[in-house]
């Protein structure tokens, strides 16, 4: 799913594409992608898309009669912009798969691929529920981490209490602080939500300008969960890039948390749901225990 640094970057991209140009017509191939009846999505067509911002994990697309069309990715979605006038909806245009929706501005098509995605047509402008992680001080980081007793890895990934953070940015996030991804907020000292306050700024910040230079003034056609910079997220069983030791995960669902055991829950092993499970006792505490569970 994309992410604070991904959205930001897609959001300056549409920007510098759509700003001041016309909606022609709305493509939806997807019957579940429209999540809203009032507004009606035509209400838009005609109008110039004045502002593009980031609300959390969604664009939001503003026009001159003061609507606004809020777009959510969803897990895998991706956007792609065809610059040729007069495109046709229906087509891949080269992207391998077919778009699930198109918005035809007079000067070129935003297209989206992910049947789980969400589109709404607002009235007004749609406000993230948590805080900024970027704009947020310290204070008010260190309140929003201890409004809810969960696991570290649940609160920065908790769209009620920070904006825009997912599965992967949270295991970068947690890695740079070299905190465990299961320790309890309610369990952190100052100095140590102080540390994540600075890792969460840092990694942001440092993914948003990774991303920009990246496009290099084009629409960012690469956006991924996985990629080769990333020091434990997508990395399972290759060394850490600080301390050398073999990157484990916690399996759930249809994702996994990545993390370092020695960096961050000295050196002990996370029990992973499936195989703690299915193991039980036989479970492997450390990562030698592992090592020699996998030598057998």
């Amino acid at each position: 799913m994309p992410e604070l640094p991904d959205v930001v970057v897609y959001v300056e991209a549409l920007q510098d594409r759509i700003a001041g140009h016309i909606l022609k017509n709305v493509t939806i191939r997807g019957p579940f992608l429209l999540r809203t009846v009032t507004p009606p999505l035509d209400a838009l067509y005609g109008h110039a898309a004045t502002d593009v911002r980031r609300a959390g994990k969604r664009i939001a697309i503003g026009f001159d009669h003061g609507l606004w069309l809020t777009v959510h990715l969803m897990i895998a979605g991706r956007l792609h912009w065809n610059g040729k006038r007069h495109a046709r909806f229906g087509r891949s245009g080269g992207l391998g798969r077919e778009p699930v929706a198109g918005f035809e501005f007079e000067n070129g098509t935003e297209a989206g691929t992910q049947h789980r995605a969400q589109i709404h047509v607002l009235d007004a402008c749609p406000v993230a529920a948590g805080f900024e992680p970027l704009e947020c001080g310290a204070a008010d980081f260190a309140a929003a981490l201890r409004s809810e007793n969960h696991t570290l890895k649940r609160s920065l990934t908790d769209p009620r209490i920070f904006s825009g953070i997912g599965n992967a940015y949270s295991d970068e996030i947690l890695h740079r602080a070299q905190l465990s991804p299961v320790t309890l907020t309610s369990k952190l000292q100052d100095a140590e939500i102080a540390r994540l306050h600075a890792a969460t700024r840092e990694v942001l910040e440092e993914w948003v300008d990774r991303l920009r230079a990246e496009a290099k003034g084009k629409f960012p056609e690469g956006v991924t969960a996985f990629r080769d910079e990333m020091a434990v997220h997508g990395k399972y069983g290759q060394p850490c890039p600080r301390c050398g030791a073999k990157v484990q995960r916690i399996r759930y669902a249809a994702n996994e948390t990545n993390y370092c055991p020695t960096c961050q829950t000295g050196g002990k092993l996370l029990a992973d749901r499936a195989l703690s499970r299915l193991l039980r006792e036989d479970w492997p505490r450390t990562l030698e225990e592992m090592e020699a569970l996998k030598r057998r």
